[in-house]
This record gives C-alpha cells, sequence and structure tokens, in this order.
C-alpha cells in the first residue's frame, strides 16, 4: 500500500524552506499533479510515481483554513493569478510553510488549461501575521461546520480587509514587506 493512501497526522515536526530554493508543482485543471520539482518531492516526503496523478490537496495542512482555498480556486477560474500563504503538510506528518505564487497555464489558443504554482520561504514576521490571521478565520469556520465554512470565513476576511481598505493582495504584500 502506498503511503499515500494512509491518514497522515501532523507530527509537530517543522521543515523550513532555503531562501535559495523554490518549490515547483503543475497541475490539470481538477488540481491533480501532472509535474513535481524535487524539492517538491523532498519536502513534501512524496515519491514522485505517488505524486502524479494525485490531487494537490493530498499536502493540504488540517491548520489552513478553508475559506484560503476557495479564495484561491475562485481567483483561478476568474483566469487570474494569485499569491498566497499557505501551511503544506507533508506525507510524513512534517509542517511547512510557503509563500505560494499560483497562476493559470494557458495553452496556443489562450485556454486554461491547467496551474502553475511556484513556492518560496515565508519570512518569520510574514509568517507570525499570517498565523494570526489564519486563526481568526478558523474561529469562523468552526462556528460554520461542514458546509458553507469556506464561504464565512472568506466573506469574514474580506470584510475585515475592506474595513481596513485593504484587498487580500494588498495585505499579503505588506506583509510580505512590499518585495514583489
Amino acid at each position: 500500500m502506498s503511503s499515500t493512501t494512509l491518514a497522515v497526522r501532523p507530527t509537530g515536526v517543522e521543515r523550513v524552506l532555503a531562501d535559495d530554493q523554490l518549490i515547483v508543482s503543475k497541475t490539470d485543471l481538477k488540481g491533480r499533479l501532472t509535474y513535481t520539482n524535487d524539492v517538491f518531492l523532498t519536502i513534501s516526503a512524496i515519491e514522485e510515481q505517488d505524486a502524479i496523478g494525485r490531487p494537490h490537496n493530498l499536502i493540504r495542512h488540517p491548520s489552513m483554513p478553508r475559506g484560503i482555498f476557495r479564495l484561491l480556486w475562485d481567483t483561478l477560474r476568474a483566469g487570474d493569478e494569485l499569491f498566497a500563504y499557505v501551511q503544506n503538510l507533508a506525507l510524513d506528518g512534517a509542517h511547512y510553510w510557503v509563500f505560494a505564487h499560483v497562476t493559470p497555464s494557458r495553452d496556443a489558443q489562450g485556454r486554461v488549461v491547467g496551474y502553475h504554482s511556484t513556492r518560496r520561504a515565508v519570512s518569520a514576521r510574514a509568517r507570525a501575521e499570517v498565523e494570526r490571521l489564519y486563526g481568526q478565520m478558523l474561529q469562523v469556520e468552526a462556528q460554520h461546520p461542514g458546509r458553507g465554512a469556506d464561504e464565512a470565513s472568506l466573506t469574514w476576511l474580506q470584510d475585515r480587509l475592506t474595513e481596513q481598505g485593504q484587498t487580500y493582495s494588498e495585505w499579503l504584500w505588506s506583509v510580505a514587506g512590499g518585495a514583489r
């Protein structure tokens, strides 16, 4: 039995990307992995043959707000790119934080044929801000068990950012220190 078929529980062990490391992956339109680089495989503790064809969310950490993934998919389906902070769960239970850039991949006629993601290290300053905000989103989701939790936390996030006069992207870049 492949290790990718087992339920993975977080161990509390953390992995950290080096500043010069990039995780790269590609998926089809349904989010199934079609390509991964060696950094993805190593940090996620998965073999290539166990990754390709599997849903990218096989590395989804249970502490990630569903509202962030709702924002991601809504943005991608609109044909736009998204930057986001994401905590992932390796298949051996370790976790790692990334600053992700996800964008639609297009064919020669401009049709979206899949998605491409590049992820890099997260600064300690950014991570502290992100964990605080995501913790609040998880509290909102806990008040809306089952269906609708993603919409509730995304609405909460958008309302909070609107009150501050920011979009998610503007907040994200302010947390990242403005560097693009």
